[in-house]
C-alpha cells in the first residue's frame, strides 16, 4: 500500500515558525510530524509514502531524503498552487497500487488506522476519517447512514446545530475509482469539488485525540499535551479508530 501526504501549503497561519521549516518537519516530542505520520501509516500497512510538496520543497527533500525509518519516500512537487484536490490528483501520478491513504500533513491522532484499512471494500470509492466533536457548530459536518456508514451529505457550518457531530478528519483511504470524480482542471478542492459528488463514499467514525497543528496555539498544545498520548495509546493499538 502507498500513501500521499499533503505538505505543499504555505502555512501562513504559523507565521515565522514555518518561514524556513516545512510544517511537516516541526517537532512534537522529539519527532517530526512527518515521522509521527509515517509511523502511523506503516503500522496500517503502508510501504511507500509520496510527499505532495510545494512550498519549501528543496528544504524538505534535503532534510528527509529518499527514506525515513526504512520507509521509501518519493516526491511530487507542485509548481503552482493546486488546492487540496489538485494536489491529490497531481500526486496520484506516483501511485501505482490502490487502495491508497491520503493525509493532510498537519494531522496528529492517537489511534491506529488498521481498522480503517480493513473497513474498505472493493465497491467503495473511499473512506473518510470522521472525527466526533462534542460541539459541531463551528465545523462542517458529515451526515451518514448509521447502519452502513454511507455518507449522505456534507453540511456547511451551522451555528444553530445542537450537540455533537462528525467532521472531516483529513485522513482518506481511496480506491482508484475516486479519480473518475476529479474535475478536468489542475486546481480544485477535494472537499467541495469532489466529495459531494462521490456515490460510494463512507465514514470511519473516530472518537479520540485528533488535532491539526496549523496554528501556533494548536502546535503549542500538541507539544505540551499530545506526545505521551500518541506514543502510548497508539502503541497499545488504541481501539478508538
Amino acid at each position: 500500500m502507498q500513501a500521499i501526504l499533503l505538505c505543499g501549503g504555505l502555512s501562513t497561519r504559523l507565521g515565522d515558525i514555518t518561514k524556513e521549516t516545512p510544517k511537516i518537519l516541526l517537532e512534537i516530542g522529539g519527532k517530526t510530524v512527518l515521522q509521527h505520520q509515517v509511523e502511523l501509516l506503516v503500522e496500517a500497512g503502508v510501504e511507500e509514502v509520496v510527499l505532495a510538496s510545494g512550498h519549501l520543497h528543496d528544504i524538505l527533500q534535503e532534510r528527509v531524503g529518499s527514506s525515513l525509518g526504512g520507509t521509501p519516500i518519493r516526491y511530487v512537487r507542485e509548481e503552482k498552487r493546486l488546492g487540496t484536490g489538485g494536489a491529490i490528483k497531481n500526486a496520484m501520478k506516483a501511485i501505482t497500487r490502490f487502495p491508497a491513504f491520503v493525509l493532510n500533513g498537519d494531522i496528529l491522532l492517537d489511534a491506529s488506522l488498521r481498522k480503517m484499512a480493513l473497513a474498505l471494500r472493493p465497491e467503495m470509492d473511499g473512506i473518510l476519517l470522521g472525527v466526533e466533536v462534542e460541539d459541531a457548530r463551528s465545523y462542517g459536518r458529515l451526515v451518514f447512514e448509521p447502519d452502513t456508514l454511507h455518507i449522505q451529505q456534507f453540511v456547511e457550518k451551522d451555528p444553530n446545530h445542537q450537540g455533537a457531530g462528525h467532521i472531516n478528519g483529513g485522513v482518506y483511504l481511496f480506491q482508484s475509482s475516486i479519480q473518475s470524480y476529479f474535475p478536468d482542471r489542475e486546481s480544485f478542492s477535494v472537499e467541495y469539488d469532489v466529495f459531494p459528488y462521490v456515490k460510494s463514499l463512507y465514514i470511519h467514525p473516530y472518537k479520540g485525540t485528533w488535532i491539526d497543528i496549523g496554528t501556533p496555539e494548536r502546535l503549542a498544545f500538541a507539544r505540551e499535551n499530545l506526545t505521551h498520548l500518541i506514543q502510548v495509546q497508539r502503541g497499545e493499538g488504541n481501539s478508538h479508530g
